[in-house]
């Protein structure tokens, strides 16, 4: 089985889009930032996994 990589241009997207993500949960407080953060974290463990 061969494993396909991104290209760069797919590589600059997923950053951009964690660094949207990132930036939103920034500008929120208690709780709800919490929630934000878990749910960033959590697709990108899943991301690792696939």
């Amino acid at each position: 089985m061969t494993e396909m990589g991104m290209t760069d241009s797919q590589f600059k997207a997923f950053i951009r889009f964690l660094l949207d993500a990132l930036e939103e949960v920034k500008k929120e407080t208690g709780e709800n930032k919490d929630k934000k953060l878990d749910k960033i974290l959590e697709n990108l463990h899943s991301s690792l996994e696939d």
